[in-house]
């Protein structure tokens, strides 16, 4: 089995055609949406069946905010943003997953929500590289 994988976990289909694998972390798999628009990061619990932070022990649940304040101090560091966006909505994806993202006074669509803002604009392949490897360092 690969580090990090959990039996039975399966990631759902739409989280991995919007977004590449970043690395593991203890409990998530980091993922960056495939959006040059915001730096943009997803964390996903491996837990099969959860929707719902309170769906996971409450051991999970510190240990996913860990995570996601770890990723988000290294995605702060790394990109000099205004301010962090962190949501785990679900409305769409059922499986539940945790937004990071990095938002500036004057991207597009600031100070509004991302989502349904415009179009997705995919990285170039060698800017998600750079991009990710920039992630990495700042963990």
């Amino acid at each position: 089995m690969l580090p990090g994988l959990k039996a039975g976990f399966t990631l759902d289909a739409r989280l991995e055609a919007d977004s590449e694998q970043l690395m593991w972390l203890g409990l998530c798999e980091l993922r960056v949406m495939n959006d040059r628009r915001w730096p943009w990061l997803l964390l996903v619990p491996q837990r099969p069946g959860a929707e719902e932070i309170h769906d996971m022990t409450p051991l999970d649940q510190a240990m996913l905010t860990f995570e996601t304040n770890m990723v988000a101090q290294a995605l702060k560091k790394a990109t000099g943003c205004t301010k962090i966006n962190t949501g785990a909505l679900g409305n769409i994806v059922r499986q539940l997953h945790i937004h990071v993202i990095a938002r500036s006074e004057g991207d597009p669509g600031w100070p509004g929500p991302v989502w349904g803002h415009g179009l997705r604009e995919p990285y170039q392949r060698s800017d998600l590289r750079r991009f990710a490897e920039t992630i990495r360092a700042a963990l």
